[in-house]
């Protein structure tokens, strides 16, 4: 008999590395996500610093801008996909909130599929047409050999990092940060051993730090899969289970293409600024390298208070809570601001030393390239905490599913501005004066960041305001 009562769905038990985050205090809750995160970010960057300082202190300067140069190149590309699994976490994250475990379960194997598959397409891409998008960035000739070289190998590593991230997202969602950290660990060791060996033993250059980290990118890619495969419950993972969900894949992808486009917009941004940097030489390419690669610990920590952010958000969001979604914006807002005085205040503090490590003592350039990292933070790190509020507000924003807006402010604010900056005015110090050029450049990254952080704030109160009045409406009609 048809009673006119809706079947709850069984909702899933909570497993000891889950983190109740609908519920209790939140500051703690998000400091104690956050640490791993930062762990694992940082552990993250130290594999590519050990790229860098091992190519550049035993394969020379023209070896580190040889890598230095195809940075923001690898990041748009990598990011076209990446931002799909931004969909992925978010989705889950709020069917954690909802307690719902089959719909857990089907965003985890359709993720992995899309993983798989769209590494490919990346690896392709990146083996065709590296050189080609190299030569379209003005990279200087000395080093445009090895550049090709460097990236073609890191991209036949791209569907074991889609794997790994993926992955790491969707147990992220749940409130585990530290099995990542741990996969990571362990992957990492590997990368730098192998750094050493075939830089420094078998004198490979910049061919050997490519291979080192594509070994590691499969290691960690699976080691995630192998722990997934002995979960029980929503989490568990099995090739039998692959299977392609339409639905799931509509929602990750109404959440991740705009953020897909977000980051590529960002990337596309940071390559034509890259471009700008290449045509100061490989003095400048070295140095500019060096000091992206320390502020990176920074960005990267900051970047986890913004996965926090996003994780909470998306939870409480399915949990239906709006005040906690208020509260969640309130203590990621500060602790990003507390991560950047601590992590950025310590590396404006020891930059010098820090781009010092770099490049080899002896180099002829080794003076010239640590002044123009030196300049580049000076410029940058100082204002990186505009970066992390901005980020934090769009994690808010995304855990309320709503996507396509950071996405379209990013196109007008940050990338937009940043375009018009180069074509006007940093042209025109590069014409007329310079000596100023290069600093007036770096200027974009924090001009941008206000614009678009103070638009972004605004669309972040209007989408809560929507959330709550939606919660207020179906607690009347309950009632």
């Amino acid at each position: 008999m048809n009673t006119g009562m809706s079947v709850k769905k069984k909702p899933t038990r909570r497993r000891k590395t889950e983190m109740n985050m609908t519920e209790g205090p939140l500051l703690g809750k998000i400091v104690r996500y956050s640490i791993p995160l930062i762990l694992t970010g940082i552990l993250s960057l130290l594999y590519n610093a050990a790229d860098l300082i091992v190519v550049g202190n035993f394969a020379g300067s023209e070896a580190l801008a040889a890598v230095s140069s195809t940075g923001s190149l690898n990041t748009l590309i990598v990011n076209a996909l990446m931002g799909l699994s931004i969909g992925s976490s978010v989705i889950a994250a709020q069917h954690f909130g909802a307690r719902e475990e089959e719909d857990v379960k089907r965003v985890l194997h359709t993720s992995v599929i899309t993983a798989f598959f769209g590494g490919f397409i990346i690896m392709a891409v990146g083996l065709l047409l590296s050189r080609t998008f190299l030569v379209w960035m003005d990279t200087d000739a000395a080093v445009l050999d090895n550049a090709a070289l460097y990236m073609k190998i890191i991209f036949l590593g791209a569907p074991a990092n889609l794997v790994y991230n993926y992955c790491a997202s969707i147990l992220r969602a749940s409130g585990d940060t530290k099995r990542p950290l741990i996969f990571l660990s362990l992957s990492g060791i590997v990368n730098v051993l192998l750094n050493l060996l075939l830089v420094i033993v078998f004198h490979m250059s910049v061919a050997g730090v490519a291979i080192a980290t594509i070994v590691s990118q499969y290691l960690s890619a699976l080691l995630i899969l192998l722990y997934l495969s002995r979960q029980e419950g929503a989490l568990r993972f099995s090739f039998q289970d692959l299977h392609f969900d339409k639905e799931t894949f509509k929602r990750i992808i109404l959440v991740g293409v705009p953020c897909v486009v977000q980051g590529s917009l960002f990337s596309i941004s940071n390559v034509m600024i890259q471009s700008s940097i290449n045509g100061f030489g490989s003095v400048v390419i070295a140095g500019n390298g060096a000091g992206s690669n320390i502020e990176g610990f920074v960005y990267t920590s900051m970047h986890a208070v913004y996965q926090a952010a996003l994780t909470f958000t998306g939870q409480n969001f399915g949990a239906k809570k709006p005040d906690r979604v208020l509260k969640t914006l309130g203590a990621s807002l500060l602790v990003v601001v507390l991560v950047w005085g601590i992590v950025g205040g310590a590396a404006l503090l020891f930059r010098e030393p820090l781009v010092s490590l770099y490049v080899d003592a002896d180099d002829p350039n080794f003076s010239a390239v640590v002044a123009s990292g030196v300049e580049r933070m000076g410029y940058v790190c100082t204002f990186y905490f505009l970066c992390g509020i901005m980020d934090v507000l769009v994690g808010c924003l995304r855990g309320m599913g709503k996507s396509l807006g950071p996405a379209i402010v990013s196109l007008l604010g940050a990338c937009g501005l940043r375009i018009i900056w180069i074509f006007t005015i940093f042209r025109y110090f590069f014409e007329h004066r310079p000596g100023e050029a290069i600093g007036i450049l770096y200027l974009s990254y924090p001009v941008s960041w206000i614009i678009t952080g103070l638009v972004q704030l605004v669309m972040c109160i209007f989408a809560y305001r929507q959330f709550r009045k939606r919660v207020d409406r179906m607690r009347l009609e309950a009632m």
